[in-house]
């Protein structure tokens, strides 16, 4: 009988090396896979692009957080209310409206849930809060689960928390909590095809946030594209949006040449949104590669752009919703789309 002299290795120790020769690690199939992700998920999570059908949405219906709004403290610099000291701010000439609010933001859900559409609502809030109700920055879904994101203004950080609380409490994988300086928010992010994704840099987003979503993407085999938005815009989905297989809506002045050529390259037809239209609308959802949703009566012209290229649009009322500072899309985080 082997003896357990230093140097020698003991019966019971080679015992457990044939152990875990036999019963080694198994890093195939990968995470993202489907067998992976249904036996230890519970199901396929995440996104590989932005316009395949719509399965499982994240979504805050505005509540009591909207209170922090106080209309005593008006700022003409702004157009609006706002206290700098403690961060938050609303513009436009009146307060919410939460009631109407609230109503529109029940159509929304409405209609994506006659489309079939899991709506996963937030279980909280963060105490004043009073942006939550755009889902779309707190979190990014990628393939096999989701990023939480670092949300760059002092209003709307806080807003991680309750989203991963949400995201841990229905199974989706966490496959990144943005950290350190990183700042990036939701609105900034795009797939352009499963591929492919793009990362807009801007007073919402730094480097070290793109960094740290590149480095999730990497591991994915998804390049991803980088560009800086004018200005002080905030987020890209102001500017461009996929709404089909190979269809994205864009307005042409707010983005870079070279991203703007990139897509042509890639043989990507761009539908330019009407100069007369409203800013809010480019930020609408695609249900399904061809159908969008978009908010009634701010994007007539637009509607007829996308009608006659093939893009069927279904309208909601949602003018209270972004009188906050967010549309459709910002209010929508998928969680779950079929792939192309």
């Amino acid at each position: 009988m082997l003896r357990n002299y230093p140097g020698i290795i003991s019966e019971e120790d080679f015992r457990y090396h044939r152990m875990i020769s036999i019963f080694a690690s198994e890093p195939e199939p990968p995470f993202e896979s489907v067998p992976e992700q249904t036996e230890i998920w519970g199901r396929r999570w995440g996104c590989s692009n932005d316009v395949g059908r719509l399965r499982v949405v994240l979504m805050h219906r505005p509540g009591d957080e909207l209170n922090r709004v106080d209309v005593a403290k008006t700022m003409p610099e702004i157009g609006g209310f706002g206290d700098p000291k403690t961060g938050w701010y609303w513009r436009g000439a009146e307060g919410p409206n939460l009631a109407a609010m609230q109503e529109q933001h029940d159509r929304l859900t409405a209609l994506l849930e006659q489309e079939g559409v899991e709506v996963v609502r937030l279980k909280r809030t963060a105490t004043g809060r009073m942006k939550s109700c755009y889902t779309r920055d707190s979190c990014i879904a990628v393939k096999g689960g989701a990023i939480v994101t670092r949300l760059g203004a002092r209003v709307r950080r806080g807003e991680e928390r309750p989203v991963a609380e949400t995201l841990i409490d229905i199974g989706c994988p966490i496959l990144r909590t943005m950290s350190g300086n990183a700042i990036f928010e939701g609105g900034s992010f795009a797939w352009i095809d499963s591929a492919t994704a793009v990362a807009a840099i801007s007073s919402r987003g730094n480097m070290e946030g793109v960094r740290q979503l590149e480095e999730v993407l990497r591991s994915q085999d998804v390049k991803l594209l980088v560009i800086s938005v004018p200005g002080y815009r905030l987020h890209i989905d102001g500017a461009f949006v996929m709404v089909d297989r190979d269809t994205a809506l864009i307005n042409p002045t707010q983005l870079p040449f070279d991203f703007l050529t990139e897509l042509k390259e890639r043989k990507i037809r761009l539908i330019d949104v009407h100069p007369e239209d409203s800013v809010w609308t480019i930020n609408c959802l695609a249900l399904r590669p061809g159908r969008v949703v978009m908010s009634e009566g701010v994007s007539p012209r637009t509607v007829d752009r996308l009608g006659a290229a093939g893009i069927e649009v279904v309208m909601v009322p949602y003018a209270n919703v972004t009188s906050g500072g967010g549309g459709i899309h910002c209010s929508t985080s998928p969680l779950v789309r079929d792939d192309l």
